[in-house]
């Protein structure tokens, strides 16, 4: 299913196109996800207000909800945002930070899963077998242990949602329920930055703002991102270096650069 050059095309549609890709985020990241979409070459909006989502996001070409920093305010804007973006065939990408930490968040992410057309949903292992309904363990923002198999997990919740899910990870697996991918570029230091999580879903909604196949595109940017790390990778060592070139890594990435790293394994 993967190819280099459709996936590099995506890429230059973006930095031709400049989509606008509308963010409903948590504040700890909110920075991070402005910058690596404006890396990548679309236009980042940061509104949250319940006055003005509909009309923001009726201006856009995605929409991202990321609840890592929760309130009711923020789920009612979630919840209108996502509504007229379905009204208007937008993308949706649900990243379900926390899900499963506390009975908030879970139920949070349910209610917009249940009440709105949501494209992709975004989480880490334990936060996505959590909305499955198995049994998870997840630490504040971070999956401790998942006991069942996630790959048949993920490929039976986006059966029962006809929404495409993404769980990050060592290897990021990203299933339509019919098509299943795991996308195998990366590096560990991704996993020491604060915000790589929330990053990578703003790559899926700058990703989606382009292209209509939501498996490929969600599967794109996050070999896009991981090849991205790897280059960033190189001759650093400490974490906040590390940020700042995965995010100069991104603007700069080139065909050849994907051409010559791995990219995914079709199962």
């Amino acid at each position: 299913m993967m190819e280099t050059k459709e996936m590099y095309g995506i890429l230059e549609k973006i930095r031709d196109k400049k989509p606008l890709v509308h963010h409903i985020t948590n504040w700890v990241t909110i920075y991070d996800c402005a910058q690596i979409t404006r890396s990548l070459g679309a236009l980042p909006v940061m509104a949250h207000a319940r006055e003005e989502v509909e009309e923001m996001v009726s201006l856009a070409s995605s929409l991202v909800i990321n609840i890592g920093t929760l309130t009711p305010e923020l789920i009612e804007s979630a919840l209108l945002a996502s509504k007229r973006a379905n009204e208007r065939g937008i993308p949706v990408v649900l990243d379900a930070v926390g899900a499963g930490a506390t009975g908030l968040r879970t139920e949070s992410a349910m209610k917009i899963m249940k009440n709105t057309r949501v494209s992709v949903l975004k989480g880490n292992a334990g936060e996505i077998a959590t909305l499955a309904g198995a049994d998870a363990e997840v630490r504040g923002v971070e999956s401790m242990g998942v006991k069942e198999n996630l790959l048949e997990l993920a490929v039976n919740l986006a059966s029962e949602h006809g929404f495409v899910v993404a769980v990050t990870g060592k290897e990021d697996i990203v299933s339509d329920g019919k098509r299943t991918v795991k996308v195998l570029n990366g590096h560990r230091m991704m996993g020491r930055v604060v915000g790589t999580g929330c990053m990578a879903a703003s790559m899926i909604g700058s990703f989606l703002a382009v292209s209509e196949d939501m498996m490929k595109a969600t599967a794109y940017a996050l070999s896009t991102y991981g090849i991205a790390g790897e280059l960033a990778s190189k001759g650093t060592k400490a974490p906040l270096e590390f940020k700042h070139k995965l995010i100069d890594c991104v603007a700069l990435l080139s065909e050849e650069d994907c051409k010559k790293m791995r990219v995914v394994a079709s199962i």
